[in-house]
């Protein structure tokens, strides 16, 4: 009998158990119901062509072949193309975009009926590609109106200013193309195109140079401009010599840096000194280069670590302020004694050679050149015999000109105040005289014209003095 009550006491449990399960499935279905019902009453309020981006809006489906026409006629419209700051107005069409057909069907069914293009470019999604020949086309022809190159950073030597660096320009094609179809498929009117920048080769911090506002030193020499040959030597050389920065306690050979003066690199016969003699020489007038940028470098006060004097005096610089170059024996060599760069500003134009050293200016006030003869030795004359001119008459192919021991000094002021004094001993051989003497008994033999003589002018002082 017991167990007959607990068999019926486990029986209303299990009983109360199912019921109340029964109610909770119910409960959740209504509730389930219910919020159906709500979520339909929400689409329906939605504004027409939004359907929370799922589904279009309640009324008549869009027919793809109207769509069709609505997008066509699209990819004719205007775009502005914004290129690195310019704008340029081009048609979709122009960029490579048309008509995706495999996409036509599936846009139509997700567009609103009645706003279809508005609601697809909305949701950037326009059944439209991109022709990636036609698109590149567009680019390139972009590229060549739009890119620029870098500018290197450079010295402004007349200006005497350091101009900066300016960075190009190129449209990025392939970066580009993405942005061109992203655009497309939401129907914008502006685009911006990928843009690489170009960086120059020389910035204003590889030039090693940021100041040169002042002269610190400057020399000038004259030529005669009739000497197309030497003019062009001359020219030439100062060309490798133009623009060069010297560092901080570095130096400068002018052979490592104009380098050989050969046929191949073009220079051309003109006079130089041999021997002590004017001859035709290959690239005649380099002399004169490397002796004004002595006459420069010796009023910047740099240093002169290695230099030659002439064999004989000069006719376009004062006795002792000359400066002869033979590549590779002979080299003209400065120093910068200076914690900042020069830079060396060389012209050679209308008779005159003029070289300039630029900085931010030296530390003294002047600087002064004295020279001073302390011996002079005669010259030798030689006679040379000539059987075309007339029998005894004579000629002078090479004035002589006397041989000088001389000192050259240079004093460097603070104010009123001597700071230093370089030293150098000069020496110049005496010049031997040639003269031509005929042989010729011919009675109508004629004696040419006397050539003239371009040589130095012998001083009338034995001291000269310059000074900046």
């Amino acid at each position: 009998m017991t167990s007959t009550r607990r068999s019926s006491q486990r029986g209303s449990v299990y009983l109360g158990i199912a019921g109340g399960l029964f109610l909770v499935s119910g409960a959740l279905a209504g509730g389930y119901f219910l919020l159906a019902g709500d979520a339909r009453a929400d689409v329906g309020q939605l504004p027409s062509g939004k359907a929370s981006g799922k589904a279009a809006s309640q009324g008549a489906p869009t027919d793809p072949a109207d769509l069709q026409a609505l997008v066509e006629t699209s990819l004719g419209d205007a775009v502005d193309v914004v290129i690195a700051g310019s704008t340029v107005s081009m048609r979709w069409s122009d960029l490579g975009v048309g008509l995706d057909e495999a996409e036509l069907a599936h846009a139509a069914r997700r567009a609103a009926s009645d706003e279809p293009l508005g609601s697809l470019r909305e949701a950037g999604a326009l059944p439209v590609k991109l022709d990636r020949d036609v698109a590149v086309a567009a680019m390139t022809e972009l590229k060549g109106r739009f890119d620029r190159a870098s500018v290197d950073a450079r010295l402004d030597l007349e200006a005497r200013e350091v101009k900066a660096e300016v960075p190009g320009f190129g449209i990025d094609v392939f970066a580009s193309l993405a942005k061109i179809e992203a655009a497309a498929r939401s129907g914008l009117d502006k685009l911006e195109l990928a843009g690489v920048p170009l960086p120059a080769r020389v910035t204003r911090d590889s030039l090693g140079i940021t100041d040169i506002s002042k002269v610190m030193g400057h020399y000038e020499t004259k030529f005669a401009t009739s000497d197309k040959d030497r003019n062009f030597n001359l020219k030439l050389a100062a060309s490798k010599l133009n623009g060069y920065v010297v560092a901080p306690h570095a130096t400068l050979s002018f052979n490592a840096v104009v380098g050989d003066r050969t046929e191949k690199e073009g220079y051309k016969i003109a006079h130089v000194i041999t021997a002590g003699e004017m001859v035709d020489g290959l690239a005649g007038g380099t002399c004169q280069i490397s002796t004004t940028l002595f006459g420069a470098a010796f009023f910047a006060a740099l240093d002169i670590d290695d230099m030659h004097n002439h064999s004989r005096p000069s006719a376009y610089t004062p006795l002792a302020f000359d400066a002869t170059v033979v590549y590779p024996r002979a080299d003209l060599v400065l120093s910068n004694p200076y914690d900042f760069p020069v830079a060396i500003h060389y012209v050679v134009a209308s008779g005159v050679a003029k070289v300039e050293i630029l900085g931010p200016g030296r530390p003294y006030t002047k600087v002064v050149f004295e020279r001073k003869i302390y011996e002079e030795f005669p010259y030798l004359t030689e006679e040379r015999l000539d059987e075309e001119l007339p029998l005894d008459q004579t000629l002078i192919d090479q004035p002589g000109f006397p041989g000088y021991k001389a000192v050259r000094l240079r004093k460097l002021y603070d104010g009123k105040k001597l700071v230093r004094t370089d030293k150098w001993n000069v020496t110049y051989k005496p010049v031997t005289e040639y003269i031509r003497k005929g042989t010729n008994p011919d009675p109508l033999a004629v004696l040419p014209e006397q050539k003239k003589h371009h040589g130095p002018m012998k001083p009338t002082d034995g001291n000269s003095q310059m000074s900046q």
